[in-house]
């Protein structure tokens, strides 16, 4: 296996050894005494997780690796905290359940549960100001570090927003934690609500025949007796958050050492990632994801060459374990067969471990009627490519990365029941991207279960992991 160098390998690592290195998309912040008391006063709250669910987390990520499971990611854009109800977190839980179903019976194999939740509150932008009229002022960038409104008292980064993004993340998981293990997610309840979906879908043809699937193997283990009374595991779940480590200063103070292994562990979420405008492999959020031992994602866009690639393939998993890291690729529909391939080849030729999924929403916004939006036939388009190619590389397309949303919302056009250019309007909720709604989001797990299918009957059996 070639070894890439990287600026970081020969330095020692610390929590804070990112604040020596040129840093992307971070605030500027007017008050620095304030700053640095908020980065304090949180360094002194209870982890959001811990380290042996990261660590559960890294072994069902590697079993994705090894092409025994598949990772369903996803939630919203940025989350808001505006929008912080009970009935928002168990709408988005009750889709992602629907999805789950859906792909682990045609998948025929364990899905592995992401949510883009309890953290994922501040956003790169393309540009650090926007303008509206003759007005400039410093862009949104997530609630955790400025408001949404267009005045120049609420776009001043306010480093006191991070203690109100982490009572939202602990609310959060607290409620999501209730709902995997009380019961609601059963799986006879999963596929009920799924059953309603395809009755009211105008292509519910289309979908009949999983659904009568599901519902035979569901009356078949009542039959012999596996029930959820009985078995557990068919009425708890188990269910992870991730969201993009933009901000460095507070991941940096909920990064604690693990009691029973001496590793650092980044306790804001279980899952972070890099995002592309951030993976420089001499910048700091490379330097502060190389130390920590979470499961880590890296997106991966047009830029990135196969080289570059694996640069930061040794800073960030140079050890090569299973479920460490994934690549979420983001190319857009029009990209991937240009890029994807030769990243594909890069890590099969140096023998590198990673998980390959696809994020198909940020490489296909484009603009309608005002708005930004995300045409649903060219997210598929992108999802189609990235199985058809990992099929000819030989190689496991491992996952799904999807911002989407539990609403009813009309932000991405398309779909079963088609949101227009002219109907972008009536419900476009979000602040930043726009979502898959519920029936987008459930439609589209229909649609990669048929790549699942496919893929499973042209690769055969997986290779068990150990056997390897």
């Amino acid at each position: 296996m070639t070894k890439i160098g990287t600026a970081h390998a020969s330095k020692p690592w610390n929590p804070g050894s990112w604040r020596s290195f040129p840093i992307a998309q971070v605030p500027d912040y007017p008050d620095g005494a304030l700053l640095g008391a908020t980065e304090a006063q949180l360094a002194t709250f209870p982890p959001l997780v811990f380290a042996g669910e990261a660590r559960k987390l890294k072994r069902a990520l590697g079993k994705v690796a090894a092409g025994e499971a598949f990772l369903l990611q996803g939630g919203d854009c940025a989350e808001s905290f505006a929008e912080h109800s009970a009935d928002h977190i168990r709408d988005f839980f009750r889709v992602f359940l629907q999805m789950s179903v859906v792909l682990t019976f045609a998948g025929r194999s364990p899905v592995v549960k992401v949510g883009r939740v309890a953290g994922q509150f501040a956003k790169p932008r393309s540009s650090p100001v926007e303008k509206v009229g003759d007005v400039e002022l410093p862009s949104y960038r997530g609630d955790i570090i400025n408001g949404t409104d267009f005045t120049p008292e609420a776009r001043v980064p306010d480093p006191r927003r991070q203690i109100e993004a982490y009572r939202q993340s602990a609310a959060t998981l607290n409620l999501i934690r209730a709902f995997a293990t009380g019961g609601y997610a059963n799986l006879d309840n999963a596929h009920r609500w799924m059953l309603g979906f395809v009755k009211d879908s105008p292509q519910s043809g289309r979908y009949h025949e999983l659904a009568n699937r599901i519902t035979e193997a569901l009356d078949f283990m009542r039959a012999i007796g596996i029930d959820p009374e009985t078995h557990p595991e068919m009425r708890i779940t188990d269910f992870y958050t991730s969201h993009e480590a933009l901000l460095l200063g507070y991941e940096q103070a909920l990064t604690r050492v693990d009691s029973t292994s001496g590793d650092w562990y980044a306790t804001s979420g279980h899952m972070l990632w890099i995002g592309d405008r951030t993976r420089q492999p001499d910048h700091a959020h490379v330097e502060f994801f190389r130390g920590i031992k979470n499961p880590v994602g890296l997106k991966c866009g047009p830029s990135l060459t196969p080289d570059g690639l694996l640069g930061l393939i040794d800073a960030l998993n140079p050890e090569n374990e299973p479920g460490r890291l994934t690549l979420i690729c983001r190319f857009g529909a029009d990209k991937i067969a240009d890029h994807l391939p030769g990243l594909i080849r890069a890590v099969a030729r140096e023998g590198r471990s990673v998980v390959w999924s696809c994020d198909p929403m940020h490489g296909n916004t484009v603009s309608m009627a005002g708005y930004k939006t995300r045409p649903f036939d060219r997210i598929l388009s992108e999802v189609r490519d990235f199985f058809r190619i990992h099929e000819a590389e030989g190689s496991y397309a491992g996952g799904i990365h999807l911002e989407m949303t539990g609403k009813d919302v009309t932000e991405c056009t398309g779909g079963a029941k088609a949101v227009t250019a002219e109907s972008l309007a009536t419900r476009y909720d979000t602040a930043c991207d726009p979502r898959l709604n519920a029936e987008q989001a459930i439609e589209m797990a229909f649609l990669v279960a048929d790549l699942l299918k496919h893929e499973k009957a042209a690769r055969g059996p997986a290779v068990p992991a150990a056997a390897e």
